[in-house]
């Protein structure tokens, strides 16, 4: 049995990931999470056994000993405050709060979960802040972007993970992609009610807003897919706000949101995964938020590989 840590845990999907990859054998002994509604679906997917908080408030002599330490952190510009200090400081940030369990607690390996855009950050000094510190910490780090798109999942999300080992032996490779043929038609329901049919006035500002952001040369605008498409846009956070990134053609009617199970399923989430505990906004909030579970299972399926192996 493998025992993990899930920070910044969101709704569990980097657990989910690992859980799949390693066939159940996965104990959860400290999530940290301070989002009331994720915390909602969390504990109605997992329980609350293991539920803590804030890590910040969680001293890292008091946090269990684990085999490997997940966290989807917040991406902060922490860089900044470093280069003030030469790279030699990340408190004040919520990579401290990994840093410092990783130093104490020493367990065999980590998975962080980023944004694309941390590779570029600041020219990059971001990103060799983050591998500087962890290399400190004592791991051998690798790191790679990949897309959703490339693990059977009709989305065009990509994301950094940041593999590291305490075995300095370990050589990790990252999956190739998986070469199947994905379309939006394979995540979208049969029946959705008209509710989730866009407003004639939010439709024409949609409209509007791409006709006037492309002669600004933004490039910016609503996403409009089918289910022929091969894959959607990223879904963000903001999704609840008006569903611009991602739309669905309707015949003889408007664009249509995605549902929330639609959502789930463009990350990923397996049918069971527990959604109506919350309001859809939040629900969408929850998952714009998360991770591709298939692309975290890949990844957790090479850690395992890599562990078993040394």
């Amino acid at each position: 049995m493998i025992k993990i840590i899930d920070l910044f845990a969101g709704i569990g999907g980097i657990r989910k990931g690992f859980e799949i990859a390693f066939k159940g054998n996965v104990e959860c002994v400290l999530t940290s999470e301070i989002d009331k509604y994720a915390i909602e679906t969390y504990k109605a997917n997992y329980g609350d056994s293991c539920l803590c908080g804030d890590i910040k408030s969680i001293h890292e002599k008091d946090v269990p000993d684990h085999d490997i330490l997940l966290a989807g952190f917040p991406c902060q510009p922490f860089s900044q405050a470093g280069l003030k200090k030469g790279f030699n400081d990340t408190r004040g940030t919520l990579f401290f709060d990994i840093e410092r369990i990783l130093i104490e607690k020493q367990p065999k390996a980590f998975l962080l979960e980023n944004v694309k855009q941390l590779r570029t950050h600041d020219n990059g000094n971001t990103l060799k802040t983050i591998i500087k510190h962890l290399e400190d910490a004592g791991y051998k780090v690798f790191y790679e972007v990949l897309a959703a798109k490339d693990f059977g999942v009709p989305q065009n999300r990509e994301r950094i993970m940041i593999v590291g080992f305490l075995d300095h032996n370990i050589n990790f490779e990252f999956p190739k992609p998986r070469n199947i043929k994905t379309c939006v038609g394979d995540i979208l329901e049969k029946n959705v009610s008209s509710s989730y049919t866009i407003s004639d006035r939010l439709w024409a500002g949609h409209q509007r807003r791409k006709i006037q952001n492309k002669l600004n040369g933004k490039g910016f605008g609503y996403g409009l897919f089918n289910a022929n498409s091969a894959y959607t846009n990223t879904i963000s956070a903001r999704y609840y706000k008006d569903g611009s990134e991602i739309l669905i053609e309707q015949k003889n009617k408007n664009p249509r949101k995605i549902t929330p199970r639609e959502a789930a399923r463009l990350q990923g989430f397996p049918e069971d995964f527990i959604i109506d505990k919350v309001s859809n906004a939040q629900a969408y909030k929850q998952f714009g938020n998360s991770v591709c579970v298939p692309v975290i299972a890949a990844v957790a399926e090479q850690i395992k590989n890599s562990l078993m192996c040394n």
